[in-house]
């Protein structure tokens, strides 16, 4: 079963190397990118729509990690509340107990 994952992952790398390959060869025309303040320079549009998608990767990569960054650190008061309340409830069932006796 392991070498059929293998199998798999190798096929996809190959085909999304292809694809990007292809992609890159038949987009060759020269672009400048104008944004508001400055102009970046010329390239060619393929190296662009990589790059934009690189970093809209990254971007994203990074907002979800501080999400669950933030997550984390609310489940882990959780089980502290959690945890504080398990002991004074221990503590009130003995002390129940010993009332009782």
């Amino acid at each position: 079963m392991r070498w059929l994952k293998t199998l798999l992952v190798l096929a996809l790398c190959i085909i999304f190397l292809f694809c990007g390959w292809t992609f890159a060869t038949l987009n060759t025309e020269l672009v400048s990118i104008n944004m508001f303040f400055f102009t970046l320079p010329e390239a060619s549009l393929s190296i662009w729509l990589m790059a934009s998608f690189v970093v809209g990767g990254a971007a994203g990569v990074l907002v979800s990690s501080l999400f669950v960054m933030v997550l984390k650190l609310k489940l882990k008061a959780a089980k502290r509340k959690i945890s504080s309340a398990d002991k004074e409830l221990d503590q009130l069932r003995t002390a129940s107990l010993k009332r009782s006796s």
